[in-house]
């Protein structure tokens, strides 16, 4: 299955896993994907827009109301544009808000916009991830038909080891080609 042609919004939030999502873009864009990219404003502490900008080849989007540029229904636009919506890393904080149905800033206004398939790649400590809270509001996006890939068990940022890593960006390459895989084998007669 050949990825080249589709569209996806790469979305990222607050966690020390931001550094990955170059690599995913990379690999995206080496096989003809057109990368779009939308950060929570926690995840610009992490990494710069300038350099998912130029792993992209495409504009970051970070505010909700950015100043001096054009925006009307952007998040409308976005929202329509992808062919999925990737979320790595996605922290506790942005599972719960999605959970909630709550939409303060661009990317989770664009979640909440959105009729196309969202895929989360969970990030954050194992105490974190394993608190009923997260777990409960991961199952209910579950239940809703959001896809998941991790988190992996492993070495954390925080010096803790166990399960709440995110996933590597080969993994989510490859759970996006299993994804996209899947669609054509169900329009097929």
């Amino acid at each position: 299955m050949s990825l080249g042609g589709k569209k996806i919004l790469v979305g990222l939030t607050g966690g020390i896993a931001c550094y990955k999502v170059p690599y995913l873009i990379r690999a995206l864009r080496k096989v003809q994907v057109e990368v779009m990219v939308v950060m929570t404003d926690a995840s610009t502490k992490f990494i710069t827009p300038l350099t998912l900008e130029t792993v992209s080849e495409n504009p970051v989007s970070v505010s909700m109301f950015p100043q001096d540029e054009y925006i009307a229904t952007k998040h409308i636009d976005l929202a329509g544009w992808a062919d999925l919506i990737v979320v790595a890393p996605t922290t506790a904080n942005c599972i719960g808000k999605i959970a909630s149905g709550i939409s303060d800033d661009l990317l989770t206004t664009i979640i909440c916009a959105t009729p196309k398939p969202v895929m989360l790649a969970p990030a954050m400590n194992p105490y974190m991830w394993s608190n009923a809270v997260t777990q409960h509001n991961i199952g209910k996006l579950k239940e809703l038909g959001f896809l998941t890939v991790g988190p992996d068990e492993g070495d954390m940022a925080c010096d803790h080891v166990g399960v709440g890593r995110m996933s590597e960006p080969d993994v989510i390459f490859d759970a996006i080609e299993k994804f996209f895989s899947k669609s054509v084998q169900k329009k097929k007669p």
